[in-house]
């Protein structure tokens, strides 16, 4: 598989990167098994990863911890981790999912980086996993980059889920002609502003209020 040569994958067992790539649709028709195994493997592969260096590379508390790593394996992080590495080109769709562009179907794009991760870490064991996410996901962490993520809303809704709190997106000025308003719009987790947003329009700002957000959350303010 020429992903496996682009990304320097010392493999031996392609089978498993191509089952790694397999959606079920495609699995059903075919009569293959599909990546929902190992995608469960490379899940807790990759929270180990994660969990571990923050350990070492931070000082900061099991709840914050806790937090950051949620936010670099949320559902959001790992579409964009595939779309990156290309590994949604790759998948195998059934013909109804091919129909409905299941190649950037955010769910399925997402699933696939953990199953992928699962793959590798069956054929070439934790170290070259880890050398792996250290190449190509760890960056994103130590130079706190944002610039990878497009939808701020759905991952901060993601993790204000998991504390069961409130999230609510509120307009407080709106200025300009009609032809060419500004908005400006704060986000508030049980009724406390966290962030804060101005553009052009209301569904803008609220990306950018939410992202406002996560970047303070992940600057521990």
């Amino acid at each position: 598989m020429e992903i496996l040569e682009s990304l320097r994958i010392p493999y031996h067992n392609e089978k498993l990167y191509r089952k790694a790539l397999t959606h079920t649709s495609y699995a059903h028709e075919e009569g293959v098994e599909s990546y929902e195994r190992l995608e469960y493997l490379g899940d807790a592969v990759l929270e180990l990863i994660m969990s571990e260096y923050l350990y070492k590379n931070t000082d900061e508390p099991e709840g914050k911890m806790t937090k950051l790593r949620s936010y670099y394996v949320c559902e959001n992080a790992l579409y964009e981790y595939s779309i990156m590495l290309g590994l949604n080109e790759y998948l195998l769709l059934g013909k109804g999912e091919l129909e409905r562009d299941g190649k950037h179907n955010r769910a399925i794009v997402a699933d696939i980086f953990e199953s992928f991760i699962g793959a590798m870490f069956l054929d070439c064991g934790i170290d070259t996993v880890r050398s792996f996410i250290y190449e190509h996901i760890i960056p994103l962490i130590e130079n706190k980059s944002m610039d990878f993520i497009h939808d701020y809303k759905s991952v901060l809704q993601e993790l204000v889920q998991t504390d069961k709190k409130s999230l609510e997106y509120v307009v407080v000025d709106e200025k300009g002609p009609a032809h060419d308003k500004e908005f400006s719009v704060v986000v508030k987790i049980d009724d406390i502003v966290y962030g804060s947003g101005t553009a052009h329009s209301k569904k803008e700002a609220e990306q950018l209020a939410a992202k406002d957000a996560l970047q303070k959350a992940q600057n521990g303010i």
